[in-house]
């Protein structure tokens, strides 16, 4: 029987302890990974020396290329090709110390290549002013965001085995760029092509330039012998206002409430089902929901600035293996609702007409390895 929890309930950990928040698409979320070790929330797992450490990577990559504007699909963009298309590939790497059975300290840090193809940030999407339709690419990659954060488990998991409860403390710190610049085709009165330097768009920028506060809640319960309920929730606050980085440089003037980009909070929660499979010893399917997005409006702090606010919604099933100290999870988050809803700059609009628009993935593919030593 303390086998079955120890791989049921570290198997269920290590799906949720290696949430990202990674909005799919022109939402820009930042990429995350949780504050708590993956693996290890059972009680025997937990009978082990103090200073254990835990090495973990990830990848993700999403597509984006449907544009909404509030929860309404613009299918037009995608039948005239001047839909955006952003490719996001994101290497996670993570290191934990574990400092007794409850409580861990956590670094994790981004590694990011970005690609984003369009007609209006270019000629433009009009025929008038791009005849042949021509879409050009501009992108980023680097180290993103690093995130410092420490988890303590409210009971002993060695008292309480089947159900416990992980609070989350952690900062982010702005080391990736969040004024990368790429080339952009331009055509001047001859109608010969040039290209200047500008600010690539904030969905692909590595960093928000701010610095972060996150707080999480994540817990699990052991339901039946093989089946586990998980839960997660997590929320970082960006109090800076704006990080100075012109939306467009070549603008004759700008506007004081969505010139620059805007440094904003970002939120993401799941909760779902894991289930053992006895015929293969340390194998789980899992089956939830997950919502992470940007509010229009920062907790602390200003809100303007340049954003795209708005959130998904996510049906995530997932597989996750482990042996030993090693353990491996995939997940591939669905979108069923994704919902740009109004900036605080289309709030501005006295005649309530104004609502940006976003564009968003149908999926998105995370991958992750953890191994304790």
């Amino acid at each position: 029987m303390k086998t079955i929890y120890t791989i049921v309930l570290a198997v269920a950990y290590t799906l949720i302890s290696y949430t990202q928040t990674s909005a799919q698409g022109c939402v820009a979320v930042r990429h995350m990974s949780s504050t708590a070790p993956a693996g290890a929330n059972s009680a025997d797992y937990f009978k082990q020396r103090n200073g254990h450490w835990q090495v973990s990577a990830g990848y993700r990559f999403f597509r984006s290329y449907k544009h909404f504007v509030g929860d309404e699909e613009q299918k037009q963009r995608v039948e005239q090709g001047t839909q955006v298309i952003n490719v996001s590939h994101a290497i996670d790497l993570g290191l934990t110390y574990l400092v007794n059975q409850r409580l861990s300290f956590s670094v994790n840090l981004p590694i990011q290549y970005n690609d984003r193809s369009s007609l209006y940030e270019h000629y433009g999407n009009a025929v008038a002013q791009n005849p042949d339709q021509k879409r050009f690419h501009t992108g980023s990659d680097g180290i993103g965001d690093l995130r410092l954060s420490g988890s303590y488990w409210i009971v002993n998991p060695v008292k309480l085995p089947k159900a416990n409860l992980a609070v989350g403390l952690g900062v982010k710190l702005p080391t990736g760029n969040y004024q990368a610049t790429d080339q952009f085709h331009k055509l001047n009165k001859e109608g010969k092509d040039y290209t200047v330097e500008l600010p690539v768009d904030q969905s692909i920028q590595l960093g928000d330039g701010g610095v972060g506060v996150s707080v999480e809640l994540q817990g699990y319960a052991q339901l039946t012998k093989g089946l586990t309920a998980y839960a997660n929730g997590f929320y970082l606050f960006n109090p800076r206002e704006t990080n100075g980085v012109l939306r467009n440089p070549l603008a004759t003037s700008i506007d004081l409430v969505t010139g620059t980009f805007s440094v904003a909070d970002q939120f993401a929660a799941r909760i779902g089902l894991s289930q053992s499979i006895s015929a293969i010893p340390g194998l789980s399917v899992m089956l939830g929901g997950r919502v992470e997005g940007v509010p229009a409006i920062d907790a602390f702090g200003g809100s303007a600035g340049f954003r795209r606010p708005g959130y998904i919604v996510s049906v995530e099933p997932g597989l996750a293996y482990m042996r030993h100290k090693t353990s491996v999870a995939a997940t591939v988050p669905i979108a069923v609702y994704r919902n740009r809803i109004k900036s605080y700059a289309d709030r501005l609009d006295p005649l309530g007409l104004k609502h940006g628009d976003a564009a968003f993935a149908d999926y998105l593919v995370s991958i992750s390895l953890s191994r304790w030593f």
